[in-house]
């Protein structure tokens, strides 16, 4: 799909073709980073910054403008911009596929963005950071609340983010955030707060405010704008764009390195990148590729491993293969509820791609202001569950217009996930090709269902008389809404994509992240983490800083 390319500069990023030869290609590296999503482009930055001769490999192609990305609609031609830099386009990537962004079938079951940035070049660039409980209650000792400060500090000093990206310091699309905070601050007693605000015994119950966006200039920014750069100013760092790693090349329990499939001028082929003597190989491919990548390098469930080497995908000897029904096991996303609102005083805004208001894409270009500096979403809140002694995470995320059936103006969506907390999981599987096929298994454990219907029978009950539920009734009872948000329909049961979970510390991954049964092979990326209360890009980034901390400390 691309030709294999190397990045080598910093912004604008120079694209080169890169020459490549059997066996080993060029010189051995002190590690290999597999995948340039939020998590490898952390790790790759760090492990340069510590001196280590380091690769990135990507499998898909440019995103930003600034990377070589060029696919955008008519109206940013002439700027310096792709449809991956403005925020307001990012509903489109659901529609139009124009350039390339997220992951063919051939690749992947599933949608993730296969591009350089990942999932953040694709998403609505929400950045909030997990609650202090998500650390606590959910990951092992080493992994604490009070362990993760420093990698929380740096991912908040490095990465810029904001809840006001209209340069010109307005803040638009407000009808829908006032009715939320008549709703829900005036009256079910949330809390009007900085969604970051407290970083070090960070709370995410009973919050409502502004959404914050990793941004900036009105743009958007993320890992390629900003731990990329400093990787890509240092000479002992490279990284290449249209590199699917197939596999991990390994001798018994170590790794040797990577096998790349190439695609050059239409003409296929697969080239062995090598680590050094003590080099590691780092899996960054994201919680659903992840564990296809160990599973064709010997590594996973036996009877997995056994059908597709019958396909020829696996090279390692069976005696040298490593069982752990853990790799890819219960793999979590967050199950989606849409509920459709009116109110009269509300101003619908829905974006388009090609055919945005003249005045607000003039508005846009000119300042880098406007409707387009953002997403679509104007306000977030979260409450937390409690169920017995469990506690389940629950996030509402309000959009600027309806949803598949309600589009009158007045209309806006409100999002419900459930998120940390949860009992229902899937696991990634492979297909009859051997390819990466998730499933999500939502609700399967009915207490979900119970907590996610408690979150929306609670802010039912502080409806206004101005602001009316249209798909699913006001009075509904908490029985009534189990039933509604676990039927599958157009507004309940979806998947939102943020797949987490499907190789996780202390059971596919030890503390350090390492894959358990291998010397120096590692996965850093959302498949180590468990599900967290926030949208998973922020605490992805501070879960790759916290295992650079930890794999680094491992020379010592």
């Amino acid at each position: 799909m691309f030709g294999l390319k190397v990045l080598s500069a910093v912004l604008p990023i120079a694209i080169l073709e890169l020459t490549v030869s059997a066996a080993c290609s060029g010189d051995a590296w002190d590690v290999i980073i597999v995948g340039s999503g939020p998590a490898g482009i952390v790790v790759a930055d760090r492990m340069s910054e510590a001196g280590k001769k380091t690769l990135i490999l990507e499998q898909g192609g440019p995103s930003y403008f600034a990377t070589g990305g060029r696919a955008r609609p008519d109206w940013l031609n002439g700027t310096e911009l792709s449809r991956v830099d403005v925020p307001g386009l990012y509903k489109s990537i659901f529609s139009n596929s124009d350039g390339n962004l997220t992951c063919p079938p051939e690749w992947l079951n599933s949608f993730q963005g296969c591009t350089v940035g990942g999932s953040t070049a694709i998403n609505a660039g929400l950045f909030f950071q997990p609650p202090a409980s998500d650390w606590d209650r959910y990951f092992p000792d080493g992994w604490k609340n009070a362990d993760m400060q420093r990698a929380i500090q740096k991912v908040r000093e490095k990465q810029t983010s904001t809840d006001n990206p209209s340069q010109d310091g307005k803040r638009y699309l407000q009808s829908g955030y006032e009715a939320a905070k008549q709703w829900l601050v005036d009256g079910a007693g949330f809390k009007e707060v900085g969604l970051n605000d407290g970083p070090q015994n960070h709370t995410k119950s009973k919050v409502f405010g502004h959404p914050v966006f990793n941004y900036e200039g009105g743009q958007r920014s993320g890992p390629v704008k900003t731990y990329l750069q400093s990787a890509l100013a240092r000479e002992n760092f490279s990284f290449m764009t249209g590199a699917r790693v197939l596999r991990v090349s390994r001798e018994v329990d170590t790794a040797i390195g990577v096998e790349v499939e190439n695609s050059d001028g239409g003409v296929n082929a697969t080239t062995e990148h090598c680590v050094t003597d003590g080099g590691r190989i780092i899996v960054s491919a994201g919680a659903i590729l992840s564990p296809q990548v160990l599973m064709w390098s010997g590594i996973g469930d036996a009877e997995i491993l056994t059908n597709i080497s019958s396909l020829g995908l696996i090279k390692t000897p069976s005696q040298d293969w490593i069982n752990n029904t853990a790799v890819g096991d219960k793999v979590f996303d967050n199950p989606n509820t849409f509920i459709e609102l009116y109110s009269d005083s509300i101003a619908s805004y829905n974006y388009s791609y090609s055919d945005s208001r003249p005045e607000d894409r003039d508005l846009y270009l000119q300042s880098r202001s406007g409707p387009y500096s953002f997403a679509s979403e104007t306000s977030a809140f979260w409450d937390i569950i409690q169920q017995d002694e469990d506690l389940v995470g629950v996030q509402g995320t309000i959009d600027s217009s309806g949803f598949q059936d309600y589009f009158e103006d007045g209309t806006i969506t409100l999002n419900v996930y459930g998120t940390s907390g949860l009992r229902s999981f899937g696991r990634v599987g492979l297909d009859a090709k051997g390819i990466a096929l998730p499933t999500s298994n939502f609700y399967a454990d009915k207490r979900d269902a119970q907590a996610v219907a408690t979150f929306i029978h609670n802010i039912f009950a502080a409806l206004p008389s101005t602001l009316k539920p249209l798909n699913i009734a006001q009075n509904s009872t908490v029985d009534d809404l189990t039933t509604w948000v676990s039927t599958y329909s157009p507004y309940t049961m979806g998947n939102v994509q943020h797949w987490s979970s499907s190789c996780r510390l202390e059971s596919c991954v030890d503390v350090d992240a390492k894959v358990i049964g291998m010397k120096n092979l590692f996965v850093v990326d959302a498949s180590i983490s468990a599900p967290l209360t926030t949208n998973p890009a922020m605490g992805t980034m501070i879960i790759a800083e916290r295992a650079v901390e930890r794999i680094l400390a491992l020379d010592a």
